[in-house]
């Protein structure tokens, strides 16, 4: 490993003509010239006509490509760049830089062949299997056409059995484009949260030092779980709340035939109204005179059937 402690170093005394450095490093002719441009890459030593690079040119190839590929703009990496030559530090940065792009589920990734999609789904969509490429439920694996990476075979499991209860595919990719979108910008509202009163003390200046960095990262692995956990809290007790209010419209819409032939409107004062919802709130009103007239029809039917039980009795008794 390298000091960065994610690219390898290369050979010792290794010595490099820029084609060299290309094809050891994966990087064109072009982009090396350019990155000496920008002050990225050191100069090479210049011996006689030739330019001479060494191995610590093609580590620091390797640290940009992969914080590149971490989604660092080539303006911030030259300044982690001009930190750590200038004797700052950059493990713990790039420590940090590894902890973000961790996993932040326990969840495995796994594979799927086509057959095996068209046996769980019980249909042949190609426009839903590319669908589901663009939105990234399934992954291609180079040269191989006839199967899938799935990143999360608990998402692709949902959408099965919402395909087997009947709900159509483009339903289901459009709806996770929506979901997406409001759980983005949870996570955009999560992490500002947590930037401002969590990581503000070790990350107020641009880079952090080591050791900032590596509380940073601690804390990191300690917030990780508590987004999903607040989401998943909140998330269980709106459905619950939904899901109620959900079927009380349905039942009230669309009452059984022996109660609609049964019903008519009945006019209640407004201080009764006010009474009502001041116990059960506005929502239960419907509900709460419901069950109190209910009430009322049982007590007058016990208090009839025992007043003519009560007559009957005296009846024999004279008898």
């Amino acid at each position: 490993m390298s000091v960065s402690g994610f690219v390898p170093e290369s050979a010792p005394g290794a010595e490099y003509r820029i084609d060299g450095l290309a094809r050891a490093s994966g990087a064109t002719v072009r982009t090396i010239r350019a990155y000496q441009d920008r002050g990225l890459l050191p100069r090479p030593e210049r011996r006689g006509r030739a330019n001479v690079y060494d191995g610590a040119h093609l580590a620091r190839l390797r640290q940009i490509a992969d914080l590149l590929e971490r989604g660092y703009t080539l303006a911030s990496i030259k300044e982690l760049l001009e930190a750590w030559d200038a004797g700052r530090g950059l493990g713990g940065v790039l420590g940090l830089v590894a902890e973000v792009h961790g996993p932040w589920t326990d969840e495995e990734p796994a594979r799927i062949s086509r057959a095996e999609l068209v046996e769980r789904f019980g249909t042949r969509d190609d426009a839903a299997i590319e669908e589901a490429v663009e939105l990234g439920v399934l992954e291609r694996i180079p040269d191989r056409d006839d199967a899938f990476l799935v990143p999360s075979p608990q998402e692709l499991a949902v959408a099965v059995e919402l395909h087997a209860a009947g709900v159509p595919l483009p339903a289901i990719s459009g709806q996770l484009r929506e979901l997406r979108g409001q759980v983005e910008h949870i996570a955009s509202r999560f992490l500002e949260f947590t930037a401002e009163h969590v990581f503000a003390r070790c990350l107020g200046h641009r880079p952090p030092t080591d050791a900032e960095a590596a509380e940073a990262a601690a804390l990191v692995r300690r917030m990780r779980p508590l987004a999903r956990q607040s989401v998943d809290a909140e998330l269980a007790r709106a459905m619950r709340l939904f899901a109620t209010r959900h079927l009380q419209r349905q039942l009230e819409a669309d009452p059984p035939p022996v109660a609609r032939s049964a019903t008519r409107s009945v006019q209640l004062p407004a201080d009764t109204i006010g009474a009502v919802e001041s116990l059960v709130g506005r929502e239960g009103v419907s509900a709460f005179v419901a069950a109190a007239t209910e009430r009322e029809l049982c007590a007058r039917t016990l208090d009839d059937l025992t007043s003519t039980q009560r007559q009957n009795s005296q009846i024999n008794q004279i008898g």
